[in-house]
């Protein structure tokens, strides 16, 4: 018990990462003999600029302190001394020595997969995002990602509507929503899953925080889903941080039209593997889908109006116009379907109505109960 309290106040002195506490621990024997050891001792492991961080913190606060602190906030913590560590976060070179959370971590073997993406995602992204994260977490996996905006807030939220489990890693302490406006979805993530960070409660997000928590986001994962990257994006330096760790990467291959997906096109020219269906992963990785029945998606099946103006539909926005003119239509007519269809989750508005297909499926007028 000493020692991990030693280990947690240890974690938040400037200066202190993983590799000086694994030479203080080779030294002392124990991290609680490193925060009190003499200053000449200490000196013989730790640069100067470190030792003095040391000395600062340990005259200011006292490992016990810290974890009185960190209870205030409502907030578990587990160090890498721990069994309750995640086992595939061990794995990754130099993990984080402390881990602070909200709600449960994922179990010894529970399947986890990262998609992240760009925060300004296009409606295809949104879709293939929520195809699937929805795929992915009802065959039993659980979703990882950062809780931005875009794709990352697309793939918890796909996850939480399959019923599924998801871990979103901030670059904040877990007590700090960052985006504000995400609040209520960490609500929800606490309840089937976890908010994580490496963060101490308290930590205000920073704009180097966020490349610096990708490592987290990739380490806690089996692979990485990249959905849509620009060629500048921060989804890209998950992807090199998975590299690294020696994890799986796969892109959802874009339009060539569309710079959200220039960088994850890029990512397929330089080896990354093709992605269109949660079932090639769940073969690549040898994982088996949860056996449960298919669930009926629409309760109510389409007029013969509704289907004909449907099939012109795609995973492309079009404007109602187009869809009217194509249709043969008046545009009150096609407007009047389109919001038939919306209502039944066939379609979606992207935006200026333009309208976009679903991932659920219409019911055939014809089937028959067997």
């Amino acid at each position: 018990m000493a020692e991990r309290a030693a280990l947690i106040a240890l974690s938040q002195v400037t200066h202190i990462g993983p590799v000086r506490l694994g030479r203080l621990r080779d030294h002392f024997d124990s991290l609680d003999r490193a925060w009190l050891a003499p200053e000449q001792e200490l000196r013989r492991v730790l640069d100067e600029r470190a030792c003095r961080a040391v000395l600062t913190a340990r005259a200011r606060i006292a490992p016990d302190e810290v974890l009185q602190e960190i209870s205030k906030y409502g907030v578990d913590v587990v160090t890498v001394l721990e069994d309750a560590y995640p086992r595939i976060l061990r794995e990754i070179p130099g993990p984080p020595p402390v881990i602070y959370y909200r709600g449960s971590l994922p179990e010894k073997d529970e399947p986890t997969v990262a998609i992240v993406g760009t925060r300004r995602a296009t409606s295809y992204g949104r879709e293939a995002t929520a195809r699937i994260g929805s795929e992915l977490a009802a065959a039993g996996i659980t979703i990882v990602s950062g809780l931005a905006k875009g794709i990352d807030g697309c793939a918890h939220r796909a996850a939480l509507d399959a019923g599924g489990r998801t871990i979103a890693v901030l670059a904040s302490g877990v007590d700090i929503i960052y985006p504000p406006e995400h609040r209520q979805l960490a609500d929800r993530i606490v309840e089937s899953g976890a908010l994580v960070s490496d963060y101490p409660p308290g930590t205000r997000p920073d704009a180097p925080n966020f490349p610096a928590r990708n490592r987290l986001i990739s380490g806690l994962a089996l692979a990485t889903i990249v959905v849509e990257a620009p060629s500048r994006s921060g989804a890209l330096i998950t992807v090199g941080f998975a590299a690294d760790q020696g994890r799986d990467v796969y892109a959802v291959p874009g339009s060539i039209l569309s710079p959200a997906s220039e960088g994850t096109n890029r990512l397929l020219r330089q080896g990354a593997t093709p992605l269109t269906a949660a079932a090639e992963l769940l073969d690549d990785l040898k994982l088996t889908p949860a056996e449960s029945p298919e669930p009926e998606q629409v309760a109510f099946p389409m007029t013969d109006e509704e289907r004909s103006i449907y099939a012109l539909v795609t995973a492309e926005p079009q404007h109602i116009d187009e869809l009217a003119y194509s249709a043969g239509l008046t545009i009150s007519s096609a407007s009047a379907l389109m919001t038939m269809l919306e209502l039944k989750g066939l379609v979606a508005n992207a935006g200026a109505q333009h309208f976009v297909a679903t991932s659920m499926r219409p019911r055939s007028r014809s089937a028959k109960a067997t």
